[in-house]
């Protein structure tokens, strides 16, 4: 199968490691983020929400009437607007994009980051919202003739949308999360399911999990698998390591120095709410390396912020590691680092190579495997065509 490369699309340059040099939207920065993603290989970029960030869907529509070829994953969370008029957003941007948009839809694990912007819902509250949430926009980008919707959280009668997605029958919908009740709405609705970067064997749980909520669900398919990793690179082992402390060194002085405002307040609770991170804190906890190039410490640091577990080695090991995920049913690879703009290009030069050459090696050795075991040679499939 083939492997994707998902990357950041952050509006200004800072990090956990750098504060920003200017504006929260850096109009000229974000348009060259996103295209050194572009011009290195990557697939797509993730435009993230936040309850003081900068608008992602405005973001995305900058940025995707100047670039040709990226694709655009936006992140939306159901309780800011309503899906009538999301929907209408989603199908105007896969417009813009000429059909390369992906909707992410977070559910929220934070209730202080979600009561921000007046969220009361409890979890489970917010779950069921989001199923029917997604629902509703799936019907609205597909549907052409007025409906009326009667359900628990939203209620709208004889709409019909005039603006329709490029894609068809509708753009991929996005969905994360490590709980069961993630599992359950994210099985049920999501084409694409999201994980934080764990080790190998949690990841290869997490993943039967996904399959069984979608076949629970009733679906006869299953999401596409992607997990997040913040890689740490160098041209030798030896300086990929100092690489990594001198991160988590600068990520410490950040947290230190009370300026940066964490990711859902993690570094403000003994026990962040979100079962992701809680999974986060307790690998790191029972050790600081797993498997190949698997490194804690960043995450530690972070006290389990969203994306924050390490892959640490030469651009050759980062890459070998990746695969052993996709080996495990992972197809889409999701990377950044901490320098923004230039950890994207090296990633993209002498990472993404490695992995495609690698996964195309497996696919031609699946496919040489499945026709001989079909007695299908390349001769014998010339004379069918004949």
């Amino acid at each position: 199968m083939p492997v994707e490369f998902l990357g950041i699309a952050a509006t200004n340059d800072g990090s956990e490691t750098t504060p920003r040099s200017g504006a929260a939207f850096d109009k000229e920065y974000t348009l060259r983020l996103a295209r050194a993603h572009e011009d290195h290989g990557w697939d797509r970029v993730l435009f993230a929400y936040g309850s003081g960030s900068p608008d992602p869907a405005p973001a995305a529509a900058y940025v995707a009437g100047r670039l040709d070829r990226l694709q655009l994953l936006l992140a939306h969370r159901p309780n800011v607007s309503y899906p009538t008029f999301a929907a209408k957003t989603f199908a105007t941007l896969d417009r813009i994009s000429e059909g390369r948009l992906t909707v992410h839809f977070i559910t929220g694990g934070n209730d202080r980051e979600q009561g921000r912007e007046g969220d009361t819902l409890t979890k489970d509250e917010r779950y069921a919202r989001t199923r029917e949430y997604i629902r509703i926009v799936k019907k609205i980008w597909t549907t052409h003739e007025p409906f009326d919707h009667e359900g628990e959280h939203y209620r709208f009668h004889d709409f019909v949308s005039d603006v329709f997605p490029v894609q068809q029958p509708r753009p991929n919908v996005s969905f994360g999360g490590s709980s069961p009740a993630a599992y359950a709405a994210g099985g049920a609705e999501a084409d694409i399911y999201c994980l934080w970067g764990e080790p190998l064997a949690r990841t290869a749980e997490q993943i039967e999990n996904v399959k069984a909520a979608a076949r629970a669900a009733g679906r006869t398919d299953v999401p596409r698998i992607q997990v997040a990793f913040r890689p740490i690179i160098a041209p030798t082992e030896e300086l990929a390591w100092e690489k990594a402390h001198r991160t988590v060194g600068a990520i410490r002085r950040r947290r230190g120095s009370g300026v940066v405002r964490h990711h859902r307040d993690a570094a403000r609770a003994a026990e962040p709410q979100n079962t992701g991170s809680q999974r986060l804190i307790a690998i790191a906890e029972a050790g600081e390396r797993y498997d190949r190039a698997l490194w804690t410490p960043t995450a530690a640091a972070t006290g389990g912020a969203g994306n924050s577990n390490a892959l640490v080695g030469t651009p050759e090991t980062v890459a070998q590691a990746l695969l052993d995920y996709y080996d495990l049913g992972v197809d889409i690879l999701s990377a950044r680092g901490y320098d923004l703009l230039d950890d994207a290009i090296d990633f993209g030069r002498y990472v993404i190579p490695i992995v495609r050459e690698e996964v195309a090696k497996r696919d031609a050795e699946r496919h040489a495997q499945r026709d001989e075991r079909t007695g299908r040679t390349p001769q014998t499939l010339s004379a069918v065509r004949g």
